[in-house]
C-alpha cells in the first residue's frame, strides 16, 4: 500500500508528515531540512527553484522569485485584501480574463495554484526520496478561515503536483489531532495558530478520542509577513530621514531589507536586541550609504503591538461562540511561527490568565496532525480517534433587496444537513433563481458566490403562496449540496457546490502535461552552477 502523507502548505515554510509506527514522523526534504520555504524562483529557461535554494535567489532576483503565494490562492485581482498585500510584492501581479490574479515572472503568466504546484510537487518528491515508495496521496491543510474558492484552489494546486488529495482539513485542527494523539483526560483546548499569512482560532474539545471542534474565528490577512512589513518600513522611513533618499523603488534594496528585517524578528524572539547590518545599500554622486541599525525587542514591539491586539478579539470571538469561558480551557495551544514572538505569548497569557502550552514545535505541528487524519481515513491506526469539525462560514442564499439569508450558520457541526422554507415574491412567477453564497455580510453583494441555479415549472400562483423548501447539506469532506423543491409541483432542482479556483478543468489538463512532457517547468532542482550563470 502506497503511503499516505499530511502536508502543510504555509505561506512561510510548508512541511509533511507521514506516520510511523503509530506517530506522526516529519519528513525531511531534498536539501535535509524539515521545513522547505514556500519559495519558488523563476529563471530564464522557464526552470524553476523551489525553497532553501529560491530562498537564496529572493536578494539578487526579486521580480522573479514568488513568496507567500498562499494569500494569491482562490482570490480576484479585484479582492479588496488582495489590494492590501499585492504592492508589497517585488514580483508583479496582473489580472486574467476572468479576474483571477495571474503571476508574472521572467516571460511566463502563472496563476497561484502553479506555483504552489512547484512546491507540492518539491515535497512529493522529498517524501518519496526519504520513503522510498511512490507517494499518490495526501491530507493537505488548509487556514480554517479560508473559503470554498481558496480550499478548491488548494486541490488543484495538488492535482497539477500529481497528488490526489484524500480530504483538506484546517489546520488548527489538525494541530489540535497532534496534541490530542497521547492525552488520556479529557480535555478543553483553543488551538492559536498565527503564522506568515494568516490568524486562526479554534476551541475543541477532546472528549476519549473525539475531537470535537466547538467554533473557530479567524483573518485570513493576518500574520508575519505583515509584522515583517512593519520591520521593513521602519527601517525605509529611518534610512530616508538620516540620508535623505527613499528606497522604496529599489526592489533589491526593499528585498535585503525585508530579509533583514525577517532575520531580526527571529532573532528577537530570543534576545533583547540585535543589529541590522547592509552595507553598500545605496551610492549616488557622494558615494555609498549603508543601513546600519541596532533593533530592540521592545522597538519591535511598540511597532507591532497594534497586530497582536488586532488577534485577541479573534480569540474572544471563538470562545464566546463555543458557550465556554477563559476560564473553561485546560490548555491554550500555539501553532504558526509568529507564536514564538514573546509579546504574542504575553498577550495571550494575560487575556486567558493561562501559560501557552509550548510543547510542540509550532512549525511542524499542523504536518503532524495530517499525516494522523491520514492515518485515521486509512485505518491504520490502531486508537479510535473521531474527528468533528466545523464549517467556518455561514451558507445561504441571496433573497430579494439584496439581502443574505443564512440556512447553515458558521461554526456549524460537519456533516450536517438543513432546510429552509421561501416562497415567490412575484405574482404567477414560474421560475425562481438559487443564487448560493459563503460569507457572514449580511448583504448579499459582500459575500462569496458560490453557485447559481433555476427552479423551474413552478405552479402559477399569486406571490408568497407557493412554498419552496431550500435545502443544504454539507458531507464530511466539506462538499456542499443545495436542493431547491416546490412542495406543490414537486419539481426539484440541485447542484453539487463544487467551487473553481479560477482553472478549468481544461487548464489544469494542459497544465499538468506541459509539466509531464517539457522541461518547463517539471524538472527538478537545478544544479546550482547552472542556476547561477542565468540569473
Amino acid at each position: 500500500m502506497n503511503p499516505i502523507i499530511g502536508i502543510d502548505l504555509g505561506t512561510t515554510y510548508s512541511c509533511a508528515a507521514v506516520l510511523e509506527a503509530g506517530r506522526p514522523r516529519v519528513i525531511p526534504n531534498l536539501d535535509g531540512y524539515n521545513t522547505t520555504p514556500s519559495v519558488v524562483t523563476i529563471m530564464k529557461s522557464g526552470d524553476h527553484l523551489v525553497g532553501h535554494m529560491a530562498l537564496r535567489q529572493a536578494v539578487t532576483n526579486p521580480e522573479n522569485t514568488i513568496y507567500a503565494v498562499k494569500r494569491l490562492m482562490g482570490k480576484k485581482m479585484s479582492s479588496q485584501e488582495l489590494q492590501f498585500v499585492a504592492e508589497r510584492y517585488p514580483f508583479r501581479l496582473t489580472q486574467a480574463e476572468n479576474g483571477d490574479v495571474v503571476i508574472e515572472a521572467q516571460q511566463f503568466r502563472m496563476s497561484p495554484q502553479e506555483i504552489s504546484a512547484f512546491i507540492l510537487k518539491y515535497i512529493k518528491k522529498s517524501a518519496e526520496a526519504f520513503l522510498e515508495a511512490e507517494v499518490r496521496d495526501a491530507i493537505v491543510t488548509v487556514p480554517a478561515h479560508f473559503d470554498d474558492h481558496q480550499r478548491q484552489a488548494t486541490k488543484d494546486a495538488a492535482k497539477i503536483a500529481g497528488l490526489n488529495v484524500l480530504r483538506v482539513i484546517n489546520e488548527p485542527t489538525a494541530a489540535s489531532l497532534a496534541y490530542g494523539l497521547e492525552k488520556q483526560s479529557n480535555s478543553r483546548c483553543a488551538v492559536y495558530d498565527m503564522g506568515g499569512g494568516t490568524l486562526d482560532v479554534t476551541i475543541l474539545e477532546i472528549n476519549s478520542g473525539v475531537f470535537h471542534v466547538l467554533a473557530t474565528n479567524g483573518d485570513t490577512y493576518l500574520g508575519g509577513e505583515d509584522f515583517d512589513h512593519r520591520l521593513v518600513d521602519w527601517m525605509l522611513d529611518e534610512f530616508s530621514r538620516e540620508n535623505g533618499v527613499s528606497l522604496k523603488g529599489d526592489k533589491l534594496a526593499v528585498q535585503r531589507i525585508k530579509e533583514a528585517s525577517e532575520k531580526a524578528k527571529k532573532h528577537l524572539s530570543f534576545t533583547e536586541e540585535t543589529e541590522i547590518n547592509l552595507p553598500f545599500i545605496f551610492s549616488d554622486s557622494s558615494g555609498s550609504k549603508h543601513l546600519r541599525r541596532l533593533l530592540t525587542r521592545e522597538k519591535l514591539e511598540e511597532l507591532t503591538k497594534d497586530l497582536v491586539k488586532k488577534s485577541i478579539p479573534y480569540l474572544n470571538k471563538a470562545i464566546s461562540d463555543s458557550g465556554l469561558k477563559p476560564e473553561d480551557l485546560d490548555d491554550i495551544i500555539l501553532v504558526g511561527g509568529q507564536t514564538r514572538m514573546p509579546l504574542v505569548r504575553r498577550s495571550i497569557r494575560e487575556f486567558l490568565n493561562k501559560e501557552p502550552n509550548d510543547s510542540m514545535n509550532p512549525d511542524e505541528v499542523v504536518a503532524a496532525g495530517a499525516a494522523i487524519q491520514s492515518a485515521i481515513l486509512s485505518g491504520s491506526i490502531s486508537k479510535l480517534l473521531i474527528l468533528l469539525d466545523v464549517t467556518p462560514l455561514s451558507l445561504g442564499i441571496e433573497t430579494e433587496h439584496n439581502t443574505f439569508e443564512r440556512i447553515i450558520p458558521r461554526n456549524t457541526t460537519i456533516p450536517v444537513r438543513e432546510k429552509k422554507p421561501f416562497t415567490t415574491v412575484e405574482h404567477e412567477q414560474k421560475r425562481v433563481r438559487i443564487h448560493v453564497l459563503q460569507g457572514e455580510s449580511d448583504k448579499a453583494s459582500d459575500n462569496t458566490s458560490l453557485a447559481r441555479f433555476d427552479l423551474i415549472g413552478l405552479a402559477p400562483e399569486p406571490a408568497g403562496v407557493p412554498q419552496i423548501d431550500v435545502t443544504f447539506g454539507i458531507d464530511a469532506d466539506g462538499i456542499v449540496t443545495v436542493t431547491a423543491e416546490d412542495n406543490k409541483t414537486g419539481k426539484e432542482q440541485s447542484v453539487e457546490v463544487r467551487p473553481s479556483s479560477g482553472l478549468s478543468p481544461e487548464e489544469i489538463h494542459r497544465i499538468i502535461e506541459s509539466m509531464v512532457n517539457k522541461e518547463h517547468p517539471a524538472d527538478d532542482k537545478i544544479k546550482a552552477d547552472k542556476h547561477e550563470s542565468e540569473t
